[in-house]
């Protein structure tokens, strides 16, 4: 009942400044229970397991669990895992690009200069009720009028996007976990003041979008990096032409993180990618 484990840092822009991801390594011989348990006693924001795909199209298969369920997709741990597969020798059927098989479908994940996941057909889209804006609101601890604009971007983690005037917006917010009432709220703001200014394109330095993610209803109070809801943005907010088709977004500076997201859109979709690291390599024992 040892398996092979790494822990890999993911979206760092330095050491010990993205997001860690415990992968468990040949765990076909884990129960449901043993994998819900490793990753309660974690305590990250995601732990996977590797298995054996069951698609003859994938690669491998993995399973993705918070402190408190299970998820179908998540970005940071599908390219921390697909660098623990590469690392212990993986080699995938399509040179360069990984097909990842998890509970959303097929993910591909490109290897170039870093790890990038293909973006997930949203499972929920479209605008926010007034009445869900209001429950957003005071979660975030903010008046309804401070939201710029709104939207269901759901594409596992079931996240809902807000969009604030600015990136210092997005720095300020202080929100009431007593109020989240099961929503799952990912929150950005341009590094630029003006956002309905012509020229909101031009990026802050390197960084051109401050993104927070707060998802309490997961086990997780903020998350530091969070690669899924960077996807849903990017696929809303590109579509819309409130950001490019490429550029870096911010996200964890709250939790003393300096993680940075690259998104391209490439041929219409929208690729999510980072550095990645292994950090911790070892061995884990699950038994019961």
């Amino acid at each position: 009942m040892t398996h092979s484990y790494r822990c890999v840092d993911v979206f760092g822009s330095g050491p010990l400044t993205g997001n860690p991801v415990a992968v468990v390594h040949d765990a076909d011989d884990l129960t449901d229970d043993q994998m819900a348990a490793f990753a309660r006693w974690t305590n990250l924001s995601e732990t996977t397991f590797l298995l054996r795909p069951t698609h003859a199209g994938a690669d491998y298969r993995l399973r993705i669990f918070t402190p408190g369920e299970e998820l179908p997709f998540a970005g940071h741990p599908t390219l921390g895992s697909a660098h623990a597969w590469l690392e212990a020798g993986g080699a995938p059927a399509t040179p360069g690009v990984l097909v990842q098989e998890c509970g959303a479908g097929l993910v591909r994940v490109h290897a170039g200069e870093r790890l990038a996941l293909e973006a997930p057909p949203l499972l929920r889209s479209g605008p926010v009720s007034e009445e869900d804006l209001a429950r957003i609101a005071r979660a975030l601890g903010i008046d309804t009028d401070e939201i710029v604009d709104a939207e269901w971007i759901d594409n596992g983690p079931g996240w809902v996007g807000v969009l604030l005037a600015d990136a210092a917006a997005v720095s300020a917010l202080r929100p009431d976990w007593s109020a989240f009432d099961g929503l799952d709220i990912g929150v950005a703001g341009l590094h630029r003041p003006g956002l309905h200014e012509p020229a909101l394109h031009e990026p802050w330095g390197d960084v051109l979008l401050e993104v927070r993610a707060f998802c309490p209803g997961l086990g997780i109070t903020e998350d530091p990096v969070t690669g899924s809801l960077q996807a849903g943005l990017a696929q809303w907010l590109t579509s819309t032409g409130r950001l490019p088709t490429s550029y870096v977004a911010a996200q964890g500076a709250a939790l003393q993180r300096r993680g940075r997201v690259h998104v391209d859109v490439v041929d219409g979709q929208v690729r999510v990618g980072g550095e990645t690291c292994t950090t911790i390599e070892g061995r884990v024992d699950l038994r019961a």
